[in-house]
């Protein structure tokens, strides 16, 4: 299994990092992808690095204060020395104030050209704008595909995605019975637009809500997208981590 949203860089996991990997890698979590989400924290996802661990490094849309003005050309230094997997965590999230959508906008679009030129692909952040960031990539034309990170969004938005080369994120919150809609696109695509992740320490399985996520629940998430789909985990396992391989380029595992 590849775990490709987990946040081990935040102070949440500052007590435990090493155990809380060892306790991953006990249950079959052979890999991870560790995604910045503003300049100051890259230095600490940068010092994650190693055997089964990537990084991404990006200026999230929730961060908008954290960006300073030259944060663009900042992120492109950062990129051309350490040479992440990816761009992100990037995106748009309009459940935030509608004073901050254009702003978020021009930094997406920025970011996204920015991902063109290095030619790497994009770890994506979207709540309540799926169609507004299928738009941009189209218009932009943007080819070097991607995630679609706790993808939330409906079956028709999801095959729109896939379409332009990314992969869907499916995590924790496939094991709540209530989320009918995320169940239902879980089942219905093809299993090469699936990942698994679990934006530790956030979106915990059912199992553990409450509690801090971490990669060691990922095998809860291929069991219910297993049983959903009607296969078998080890299936999931091995197709999810073939994909996360192919859509970042993964090497090292």
């Amino acid at each position: 299994m590849i775990d490709t949203h987990c946040h081990l860089d935040f102070p949440h996991f500052d007590a435990d990092r090493a155990a809380v990997w060892q306790r991953a890698q006990a249950v079959g979590v052979v890999g991870g992808v560790v995604p910045g989400v503003c300049l100051r924290d890259f230095g600490r996802v940068v010092a994650l690095r190693g055997p089964g661990m990537w990084i991404a490094l990006g200026l999230h849309p929730g961060f908008l204060a954290d960006h300073p003005p030259d944060a663009l050309a900042q992120l492109e230094s950062w990129l051309r020395r350490d040479r992440p997997v990816a761009v992100g965590e990037i995106g748009l999230d309009h459940l935030l104030s509608p004073e901050t959508h254009a702003r978020q906008l021009s930094l997406l679009e920025d970011q996204l050209r920015l991902a063109a030129d290095f030619r790497l692909p994009v770890v994506l952040h979207v709540r309540r704008a799926h169609d507004m960031m299928v738009s941009v990539l189209r218009r932009i034309s943007f080819r070097q595909g991607g995630i679609v990170h706790a993808f939330g969004g409906s079956l028709q938005q999801a095959e729109a995605y896939v379409k332009l080369g990314f992969c869907l994120g499916i995590g924790g919150v496939v094991t709540y019975e209530r989320s009918r809609r995320i169940r239902q696109v879980a089942a219905a695509l093809p299993e090469e637009a699936l990942v698994v992740e679990t934006d530790a320490p956030d979106l915990t399985p059912a199992a553990h809500h409450g509690e801090r996520n971490e990669p060691a629940f990922l095998p809860e998430v291929v069991a219910v997208l297993a049983a959903l789909r009607q296969t078998d985990p080890e299936r999931i396992r091995m197709v999810t981590a073939r994909n996360a391989r192919r859509v970042l380029g993964l090497q090292g595992i």
